[in-house]
């Protein structure tokens, strides 16, 4: 039996969750692992998703007569906190989305998470930066299976291009000939909502991740042989500087929904963004034709190659206080199975961490492509997300000073580096 959830408001959740805390227990609830039906609660941030999660666990209830998958989706912005009421009472789900890397530990150590290791099959063929976000940073163990990869690259309207005779760049000279020809056009190059600063750490990788390194320059700042000022980081943050030139004028005072309408109604002919945005662009857009590159080389950038940043985006674990496990220990592993992989490509749009996963939809096949080319961590999220303040959220900040004039590049590598430095420590 399916029951339907809609994704609930900050008044309904906290009133749900409050009274929930406060209510006994049910004389008549099963007990626990009992043979007979089971009513598995799954959490979730992804209030959009409701019924294609309803959807995809149609399938699973289907093979598992007497499961019932009970999905319930929560304000994005309100999540964690509901996330960790839920996990510290009794009346919590069984089955929480929970986030990744640095966002993963602090319910790791309230000891909200049970352990996976030896108990979900399927983890090994999973990419190691990917099934990163799911281990803890103190004990290595795996307390989750990965939801969903996200690529950072150039979206592009093919249309334009066609319509201007216009070539997706294979050299950076060839990419600044494209942007300076829109420009003469008077076609807005690159769509960007610099007023949020959380996407400007992904504009950052996406133009600049060839220039400092990617992996290689990970390796050397996680084990202390350089830093955020290092000359070629600073040279990735120049190429931001470099990049206003391609942008709406007072670019700070774009927001991240209106680049988002710049580019689907066609005012602008690129869009700097993560691989989330194909499913966005499909609703908001339909008839919208796009494709996806990865920003060429610059001169004297580390890499030889194009790279594409990725993360993990999401996890599902098991709440170490449900008494349900046996039967949640099962959906989780069929959650790391290429059979819901393939689902939440086909239904939710997004590149399954699960390997042997096809995509019908042509522009999520080519940013995947692109991606399995040459993959890089985006950085700041990935690595450090650990502490406070989030490298993440110091680069926007930045970021933003160098748009408004208030900062150079080296000055920006500068304050990131002494942000983390509050909390990083190298080789650790």
């Amino acid at each position: 039996m399916r029951l339907r959830f809609l994704a609930l408001g900050a008044f309904a959740i906290g009133s749900a969750v409050l009274l929930s805390a406060c209510a006994p227990s049910a004389s008549t609830a099963p007990a626990p692992d009992a043979k007979d039906d089971v009513t598995l609660k799954v959490w979730s941030w992804r209030t959009e998703d409701v019924e294609k999660y309803n959807k995809i666990f149609d399938v699973y209830e289907a093979a598992h007569p007497g499961v019932t998958v009970q999905f319930e989706a929560f304000q994005n912005t309100e999540y964690n906190q509901i996330l960790t009421t839920g996990l510290a009472g009794s009346d919590g789900p069984d089955i929480p989305m929970v986030r990744a890397y640095g966002q993963l530990q602090p319910n790791i150590a309230a000891g909200q998470l049970e352990p996976i290791d030896g108990l979900v099959e399927g983890l090994e063929g999973i990419a190691p930066s990917v099934l990163a976000g799911a281990v803890g940073k103190e004990d290595g163990k795996t307390y989750a299976v990965p939801l969903a990869t996200q690529t950072l690259q150039m979206f592009y309207n093919k249309d334009i291009f066609e319509q201007n005779d216009l070539s997706v760049p294979t050299t950076w000279s060839e990419f600044i000939e494209l942007n300076d020809t829109l420009v003469t056009k008077e076609i807005t190059p690159m769509a960007l909502g610099a007023k949020d600063s959380w996407i400007l750490p992904i504009f950052a990788d996406i133009v600049g991740s060839a220039m400092y390194g990617g992996s290689a320059f990970e390796t050397k700042v996680l084990d202390g042989s350089t830093t955020f000022e290092d000359p070629d980081y600073v040279a990735s943050l120049q190429i931001v500087d470099d990049m206003q030139a391609y942008m709406t004028p007072d670019v700070v005072g774009v927001s991240y929904t209106d680049s988002q309408i710049q580019f689907t109604s066609g005012q602008a002919a690129q869009f700097p963004g993560g691989s989330f945005e194909i499913a966005t662009f499909a609703t908001q857009a339909p008839d919208l034709n796009i494709g996806s590159y990865q920003v060429p080389v610059p001169p004297n950038a580390v890499s030889d190659v194009p790279l594409s940043a990725g993360y993990a985006d999401g996890n599902f674990a098991i709440n170490s206080k449900s008494e349900k496990k046996d039967a949640a220990f099962e959906l989780l592993n069929w959650l790391a199975t290429p059979e819901f992989g393939q689902l939440v490509a086909d239904e939710l749009n997004q590149f399954s961490a699960i390997p042997g996963v096809t995509y019908a939809n042509a522009a999520m096949q080519e940013a995947w492509d692109n991606y399995e080319q040459a993959q890089a961590p985006y950085l700041l999220l990935v690595d450090f997300r650990y502490g406070e303040p989030l490298g993440t959220a110091v680069l926007g900040e930045q970021i933003q000073k160098i748009f408004l004039g208030q900062t150079d590049a080296a000055g920006a590598a500068a304050s990131l580096q002494t942000g983390v430095s509050q909390w990083f420590t190298p080789g650790k």
